[in-house]
């Protein structure tokens, strides 16, 4: 990403929690070329990342192309299920792991984020949970299914409400959704085929009120399937892979490298008029239409 310069800009990452997922990719991404990075991590996960960010477990993933080590400025316990602290349960207040943090709605964190830093230029939303993912839609519970698009698709609504007001004119936002979102993918249940359909609508829709409002861009990035920590909890991961490189039209595994490059041309100065727009970056499967490796097409014997 040498070729880009983000240099003086500030990106606030929501949705770091190890160094496999796209958010981490897309953090590296933007301090390669030169932002300055601000991680919101889950709450229950701050302790641990931390620590394994100190050991120096992530040290590998962490490398520049100019061999320093990708840092960050500040690191923001997040809980995005929540918008101001009246929100929180009682039990989650309880929470030992919650009561290490002194503030860690979205709401409190814009507003520490702006204290501690003024403006920022750039958000990114990597934040995606359905507690029942692993069951079929018509198996699913309400409570799950708006679980789902609460985590998953209103949590960035509320992000860019809340952090709009503390973004620098030409800033940009960018969230990740899934090609289940307008196709039928099977196993990808709990109403987070829903919670991707919802982002993509509103994402539509942000770009035109903050556009307007705040002259921000809103743009998503519908990725291929990735072998991350979270994409495991679906349990058909290594299937979901192996069928993309299948039937893809490039016939590679997607590396969380080339969403974050994807990621970091939309949020620079080089995609300005780029704006409301779902990039795919999965090799191409969304193109397809017919599924190459299917027994149907083989020859009859």
């Amino acid at each position: 990403m040498s070729h880009q310069n983000l240099k003086g800009k500030i990106a606030f990452i929501a949705g770091v929690g190890d160094d496999q997922g796209y958010g981490f990719a897309i953090a590296k991404a933007l301090a390669e070329a030169g932002a300055t990075i601000l991680i919101g991590t889950w709450t229950p996960m701050v302790k641990i990342f931390t620590q394994s960010w100190e050991m120096g477990k992530f040290d590998e993933s962490r490398k520049l192309s100019n061999n320093s080590l990708m840092q960050y400025a500040k690191l923001y316990a997040l809980d995005a299920m929540f918008d101001t602290p009246e929100d929180v349960p009682q039990d989650i207040k309880e929470n030992k792991r919650y009561q290490e943090a002194s503030c860690y709605t979205i709401s409190e964190v814009a507003a520490q984020v702006a204290k501690d830093f003024g403006k920022i230029d750039i958000l990114v939303h990597s934040l995606a949970n359905g507690p029942e993912v692993k069951k079929a839609l018509l198996d699913t519970s309400r409570k799950g299914y708006l679980a789902a698009i609460s985590s998953s698709a209103y949590s960035f609504v509320s992000l860019l409400a809340h952090f709009g007001p503390f973004m620098n004119k030409g800033g940009s936002t960018v969230s990740l959704t899934y090609m289940a979102s307008e196709k039928a993918v099977p196993g990808y249940g709990g109403g987070m085929s829903s919670a991707k359909a919802a982002l993509e609508s509103d994402t539509r829709m942000l770009a035109w009120e903050a556009g307007r409002k705040w002259e921000i861009r809103v743009n998503t990035i519908s990725a291929g399937p990735l072998r991350s920590r979270a994409a495991k909890a679906i349990g058909t991961i290594d299937s979901m892979i192996e069928y993309s490189k299948a039937n893809a039209p490039l016939t590679k595994e997607l590396m969380a490298e080339e969403v974050g490059s994807a990621a970091a041309f939309l949020l620079s100065s080089m995609a300005s008029a780029i704006t409301g727009v779902t990039l795919y970056v999965d090799n191409g499967m969304h193109a397809m239409g017919m599924a190459i490796d299917s027994p149907a097409l083989k020859p009859q014997v």
